[in-house]
């Protein structure tokens, strides 16, 4: 629970607050994007919440927070709303892992189809989460998009006798058991609405998840502008300061997008955003140039 003898001072007056264990993981400025800023290392609450879908954003937020860092939000009417239905089979399910430095997890919702439901990367394994996951049909697949955001998926596996894919190059000590290991950059298909997409960069065995040509999981290798609010972001953004393995690599990645058709970015980090195809071809153009240039 956030303290408030550690509430920044830069917040605003008020009930809601972010308080000093805040690890800056941005969660909390998609999901309420006029009540929370950004002091670069620290989100703060620059507006108290106005009304009750706002106060319920902020609720949604503090449960989110993967550190506890927010205060004074009323989480009994969020919690409900958790997951949370976001487009047609996908859901955002909150309750974000510091394990992942508070990646967003998704659930698609895929009755009677081949691997089930699938879970995109891990929230935090609460009895509230699995409850939920449970009551939506339970989990067939889980699919890792890189190495850091892996959180509790031996626990998920366990209970939901899920099998878990990842790409191979990230495999590490804690994920050696995964039963389907990606390898190469050729796209490899799940299911015939399910398609691996390989787009080393960010690490090199980064993998976005392509479901039923509308929806890509990005994991952290694309994303929407974190500061411009959940479901209304137009700018594609790429995270320069966060490619741990190869910036030239990641560009072609992203070129290698344009094949596919999508309208809605997913991603583990930054805003999950929607636009039309056309649209989203013209953004991840000019989000190439800029990596070009870089």
């Amino acid at each position: 629970m956030a303290n408030p003898k550690k509430r920044l001072p830069e917040n605003v007056p008020g009930d809601v607050f972010v308080d000093a264990t805040c690890i800056d993981c941005g969660a909390c400025r998609w999901i309420a994007p006029r009540v929370f800023g950004d002091l670069e290392e620290y989100a703060y609450v620059q507006a108290q919440p106005e009304g009750a879908p706002e106060r319920t954003r902020t609720g949604i937020a503090a449960l989110a927070c993967p550190v506890g860092a927010i205060g004074g939000a009323d989480v009994r009417a969020a919690a409900p709303l958790l997951p949370e239905p976001w487009t047609d089979g996908v859901h955002y399910l909150g309750y974000h892992s510091p394990d992942s430095f508070g990646a967003a997890s998704w659930l698609i919702v895929r009755p009677g189809r081949p691997g089930g439901n699938v879970l995109i990367d891990t929230p935090r394994f609460t009895r509230r989460v699995v409850d939920a996951i449970a009551g939506l049909g339970g989990i067939g697949t889980i699919f890792l998009t890189h190495r850091d955001d892996v959180g509790d998926h031996a626990k998920f596996a366990r209970k939901f006798g899920a099998r878990r894919v990842m790409h191979r190059d990230d495999v590490e000590r804690g994920t050696r058991a995964v039963e389907v290991q990606v390898e190469g950059v050729e796209p490899f298909p799940l299911a015939d609405d399910l398609l691996v997409l390989p787009v080393p960069g960010h690490t090199k065995g980064s993998a976005c998840l392509l479901f039923d040509d509308r929806c890509l999981f990005t994991g952290d290798h694309l994303a929407f502008d974190r500061n411009a609010g959940a479901r209304d972001g137009k700018r594609l953004v790429a995270f320069r300061g966060a490619c741990w393995y190869d910036w030239r690599a990641q560009t072609e990645a992203m070129e290698g997008l344009r094949a596919h058709r999508f309208q809605h970015v997913l991603p583990g980090h930054g805003a999950p955003g929607h636009l039309e195809p056309a649209a989203m071809g013209r953004e991840l153009e000019r989000l190439i140039d800029w990596m070009r240039a870089r």
